[in-house]
């Protein structure tokens, strides 16, 4: 470990008593303990939102109805808290609120971008803060190898602990009741250019955590912290070392694959049938010089399964293999359960990747079910094979693939327009999927954007500097819209367009749909139709994903409002509208 993180954890922990807790309110009663066996069945606790993505399956769907498709047009805002968080750091002029709260029992708990925690009361009708727990995370130590923003998408629950990360790279675990820090590890290192942006995925006692920062030239893993003993209990790489499988697939004289990126920050999902995580593995690197890194490139851009308690990987699926795009398959996986036409059960992970199309993959094999372009423009490729769901044009003799030549980024075509841009057809917002209609809900980015090559050589790689063999402009307008598929056909059943790329996430209801945009408006939509039904704009950019559930026998929706990331850095010329959008850092939580 560096001197720098060293003298950070150190001082952090010595000073851990003096910041850690901030009490507004006294707590009124002892905290519940989170067990694994909650966690397992979460969905039976309909009221509270106990998981990242809802449940282990990633699904975002709730059974409350009290809100429906009939009254939702008198949907009000309830209250509001103004959270903190918005100062800049690094590179970056201002952090943003990218998180998915978590409540249990009336209790909320959300983060802001720089890793705050803060507990919220929301019985009685309102919020009353209960404890902030400040990390003090180093601003511009951090923020300078953050690629995409000052972010932090939420926490985990276990025992009587909150579980949460921070950008530079900690784990920490919370008193739940009190807001003091209980203990701290460091996880990754933002010497080398890693830091943490995605929320823990807790599985039986072990807090699972991905790393950023591809851009930056690191070796992507995903790890297990054990909570008992605060102990490491496994570090997958996402980039094979050498003699290990799939370290043939690197097939360069530079050892690309020891800077070979393959971050995972995005939080992954669980299957106890099988003891399985899913989890999304980013782009390699340099992201756009593929000519650097010859050969397919494992694991990166691909879906990969991990065996929960050794790490070890059952099997992985490759979206874009070397891939020249930045078209990273870091999403969440979804598992869900489908009847085939054969009698039997199809047990799919849906993932919705950047490169602009909707995958179904047997989660217990691996194997390619179906795939289809979710986008309205898709021009890197002419589609997908049916029977293996790769690019048509991929060729596993070629080193170096050029899929539709035309519009590849390549040392020989320096300068070239793809669709969708390399933000992707989707990017970090989760999707969200009602088992009762069968559809999945995505929240789309309409895009094209143009793509200048670099050429990569080994004297270029140095530690905390960006490591991407080119880089992005935007001359094209993007808007984005909300997909529905019928999963039982693997075919579109309704698209919603927006004026703007969505850049927060959904939530399903039985009959409603959530979302928001980045223009400030919050919006339900019909389950099936897409017909919207209700909005309110916040004043401010959405860039989080919204949430629902109950107190004192009443449904809430919450969602955090603070548009920060790496849109209105890097992409906001294709979105000139919304430069007048101001950093914020507000919770919103809406009741009839």
């Amino acid at each position: 470990m560096r001197n720098h993180v060293r003298s950070t954890l150190r001082a952090v922990l010595l000073a851990s008593a003096a910041f850690a807790c901030f009490h507004l309110v006294s707590p009124a009663q002892a905290a519940d303990e989170m067990t694994a066996d909650r966690l397992l069945n979460a969905d039976k606790e309909a009221g509270n939102w106990l998981h990242h993505h809802k449940n282990y399956s990633g699904t975002r769907f709730s059974t409350l109805k009290d809100i429906n498709k009939d009254n939702v047009k008198n949907l009000k805002v309830a209250w509001t808290m103004h959270l903190g968080g918005v100062e800049g750091g690094g590179i970056w002029s201002h952090g943003g609120l990218e998180g998915t709260p978590i409540v249990e029992n009336g209790m909320i708990y959300v983060t802001d971008g720089w890793g705050s925690v803060y507990k919220i009361d929301a019985r009685g009708g309102k919020g009353t803060l209960v404890w902030k727990m400040d990390p003090k995370t180093d601003h511009d130590w951090a923020g300078a190898v953050a690629c995409c923003g000052v972010d932090n998408r939420g926490v985990a629950l276990w025992g009587n602990l909150v579980i949460s990360h921070t950008l530079d790279g900690r784990l920490i675990a919370t008193n739940k009741e009190t807001g003091q820090v209980a203990w701290q590890r460091q996880v990754a290192d933002p010497d080398k250019g890693e830091v943490i942006t995605g929320a823990p995925l807790i599985v039986k006692n072990m807090a699972v955590s991905g790393v950023a920062g591809a851009e930056y030239g690191i070796r992507g893993w995903v790890a297990a912290t054990d909570l008992s003993t605060q102990k490491e209990v496994w570090r997958t790489h996402t980039i094979p070392a050498k003699g290990e499988p799939g370290s043939e697939t690197w097939k360069d004289s530079n050892d690309a694959a020891a800077a070979g990126g393959g971050s995972t920050w995005v939080t992954g999902t669980y299957d106890p049938a099988t003891d399985t995580i899913i989890w999304g593995v980013g782009n390699p690197g340099p992201d756009w010089d593929n000519a650097y890194r010859p050969g397919d490139n494992h694991y990166t851009d691909s879906s990969l399964a991990l065996d929960a308690s050794t790490g070890k990987i059952k099997w992985h699926y490759q979206h874009t293999p070397n891939d020249p795009y930045d078209y990273d398959s870091v999403a969440e996986n979804v598992l869900v359960d489908v009847p085939a036409p054969n009698g039997s059960t199809l047990k799919l992970a849906l993932e919705a990747d950047r490169n602009g199309f909707a995958y179904a993959i047997d989660r217990t094999t691996g194997k390619f079910i179906w795939g289809l372009p979710f986008v309205k423009k898709v021009t890197w490729t002419k589609g997908l094979d049916a029977e293996t769901g790769k690019p048509i044009e991929y060729d596993p003799k070629n080193p170096v693939q050029r899929y539709n030549a035309a519009v590849t980024p390549s040392r020989d075509n320096k300068v070239a327009d793809i669709c969708p841009g390399n933000m992707g057809g989707k990017n970090w917002p989760p999707t969200a999927y009602n088992p009762d209609l069968k559809l999945w809900y995505i929240p789309v980015i309409e895009s094209c954007n143009r793509i200048t090559v670099e050429e990569s050589t080994k004297d270029k790689l140095k530690a905390r500097e960006f490591w991407t063999g080119g880089g992005p402009s935007q001359p094209f307008k993007i808007t984005g819209s909300v997909t529905a598929i019928d999963v039982t056909t693997g075919k579109i059943a309704g698209k919603m367009e927006t004026p703007f790329p969505n850049l927060g996430g959904m939530l399903a209801t039985p009959d409603l749909v959530f979302s928001g945009q980045p223009s400030g408006e919050v919006m339900a939509l019909d389950g099936k139709t897409l017909q919207k039904l209700w909005e309110f704009n916040t004043g401010g950019g959405v860039n989080a994903p919204p949430v629902t559930f109950s107190v004192d026998g009443k449904q809430y929706v919450a969602i955090l409002v603070g548009l920060g990331g790496a849109w209105d850095k890097w992409f906001i010329e294709a979105t000139p509208e919304l430069k007048k959008i101001q950093p914020g850092s507000m919770l919103y939580v809406f009741s009839l």
